[in-house]
């Protein structure tokens, strides 16, 4: 099928490259997929890739519902359980940016029940709403309870908050999941606009993002669209019925179409790179990388893969949504997994899925009518498959137009040392670090077992705006030099590194394919 067009994006110059690196693994993204929902038993699927904000490929298979035999499409409507927590948490920043509230103010500002919920120590610090954002505000991981919670009165939460809750751990010190958190942010989002949850959402963040197929009450959703809920149960699929939209819908209850998620990871993974020109009046491209960062670590774990080697990962819970780096050590040596940003939605009836990578802006979402759909190990494989194209390799720093100076007057440094010119790069620590003489010596000798005729080749790798490295090409060997610039005016060289280098040796950053 053709690219569908999403919200208006600024991909770099390599997104179309990369959606035409991806395809040839689009087939066996399908087989992995539909493979998954005939072993699990999943009645109907939608799945779907995205590259610098287009969605490129789409998939459905199976029914939508069992009993009518009606067959999932593009446009059915799935519930996506856990995942409208980042909907939740971007209401929270935009109020945040409109002036109308402070992620450090106390709930209890908002939410007046609140101030009966009391600390387990004297010495416990008032819960706040980025507390809330992040699942450290100490109350208990209560995902079997809350997943049955959806359809409660304000009046029952209201009641719940003044009957008091019981924490796990001292609010602001560890991660806890917690979906009455979300609940309670859902009311601040009410509070601090002025009009229900619903409605807000549906007119400050659905509809301006183009989201035409999603909704909050199940009973909204037009009967041709919507997909039924269903577990298995006893070898036959068993109907799982939704619960109504009610005061935890901010933490589970948003249901939308593969289309309409594919906007939403697009418009997300949009935040990155960092650039000029025009932004989205939705929520600003710094609001949503702010989301996207590591604000409450959750842990670290190690997995042996037979094929990959010994993987470490680590990461935590940023505004909504959870954030992942990781290492793998390999028979190869050390590659470093892409940072992923997702998360995973499950209730009784559904199971859903949504994880993209910000220094590609690619990402893959996957939908499913059955009871905790698990997602997670059949998007790994995709995503394995999609990373051996080579496609999830991070879009290329832009450097500062003063490293790239440097990078030019380093290199002739390099080729042939001149004292002036080593004045007129260097910061002021560059010669107490290390000497004038020493440094002329070494590299004299560096450039001499290299076989002189020495010049730069290839492309500045730049590490950040005022960090990067480069190959010079010598007549018999290679060097690699480094330099980090100084937070000064003008940027001069702080940390110069040259050493030999091997022909076949890479610049780039190892990263896992």
């Amino acid at each position: 099928m053709s690219p569908v067009q999403l919200p208006p994006a600024a991909p770099a110059p390599n997104d179309s490259a990369r959606a035409a690196a991806i395809a040839p693994a689009l087939p066996a993204v399908d087989s992995v997929f539909r493979a998954f929902a005939e072993r699990a038993h999943v009645p109907g699927i939608a799945y779907g890739v995205i590259v610098g904000g287009h969605l490129v490929h789409v998939g459905t298979a199976g029914l939508r519902d069992v009993a009518a035999r009606a067959p999932v499409d593009t446009t059915t409507v799935f519930r996506i359980a856990s995942m409208t927590k980042s909907f939740t948490a971007a209401a929270i920043l935009q109020l945040r940016d409109a002036g109308k509230l402070a992620l450090d103010d106390p709930a209890s500002k908002y939410v007046p029940e609140m101030r009966t919920v009391r600390g387990p120590t004297g010495d416990a610090p008032v819960i706040t709403i980025r507390h809330l954002l992040t699942h450290s505000e100490g109350f208990p991981e209560d995902n079997a309870w809350g997943d049955r919670q959806l359809a409660v009165r304000d009046d029952e939460l209201s009641r719940t908050l003044r009957d008091g809750v019981p924490f796990s751990t001292t609010p602001g010190t560890a991660y806890e999941y917690s979906n009455l958190g979300f609940a309670i942010l859902g009311r601040i989002v009410a509070r601090a606009s002025g009009m229900p949850y619903a409605r807000y959402m549906a007119t400050r963040v659905f509809a301006p993002l183009g989201m035409r197929h999603t909704y909050l009450e199940p009973a909204r959703v037009p009967a041709e669209r919507r997909a039924v809920g269903h577990r298995w149960q006893d070898g036959a699929w068993a109907l799982e019925p939704s619960l109504a939209d009610g005061a935890y819908g901010p933490m589970g209850g948003m249901l939308t179409s593969v289309g309409d998620l594919s906007r939403w990871v697009a418009f997300l993974a949009d935040a990155w790179p960092p650039r000029d020109g025009a932004d989205s009046p939705v929520l600003s491209r710094a609001s949503r990388r702010e989301m996207q960062q590591l604000w409450r670590f959750s842990g670290t774990s190690a997995a042996r893969d037979p094929m990959a080697g010994l993987a470490f990962t680590t990461g935590g819970y940023g505004y909504g949504l959870a954030v992942r780096h990781g290492v793998t050590a390999g028979m190869t040596g050390l590659c470093r997994q892409p940072l992923a940003v997702s998360h995973s939605g499950g209730l009784p009836g559904w199971g859903s899925i949504m994880r993209w990578f910000p220094e590609s802006g690619v990402g893959v979402v996957a939908l499913g009518n059955l009871t905790y759909t698990s997602w997670g190990a059949p998007l790994d494989s995709a995503v394995a498959r999609i990373a051996r194209t080579g496609a999830l390799a991070p879009r290329p720093v832009e450097p500062a137009p003063v490293l790239v100076e440097r990078q030019r007057e380093v290199s002739r440094l390099v080729a042939t040392w001149d004292d002036a010119l080593a004045d007129r790069v260097a910061a002021m620590n560059l010669f107490l670090d290390e000497s004038r003489d020493g440094r002329r010596t070494e590299l004299a000798r560096l450039v001499r077992e290299a076989g002189g005729s020495c010049r730069p080749e290839g492309a500045l790798v730049a590490e950040n705006a005022l960090r990067g490295r480069w190959r010079m090409r010598c007549a018999t060997g290679d060097l690699r030099v480094a330099i980090t610039l100084a937070p000064t005016q003008p940027a001069r060289v702080q940390v110069l590194d040259v050493r030999a280098m091997r022909p076949e040796e890479s610049l780039d950053a190892a990263v896992c394919r």
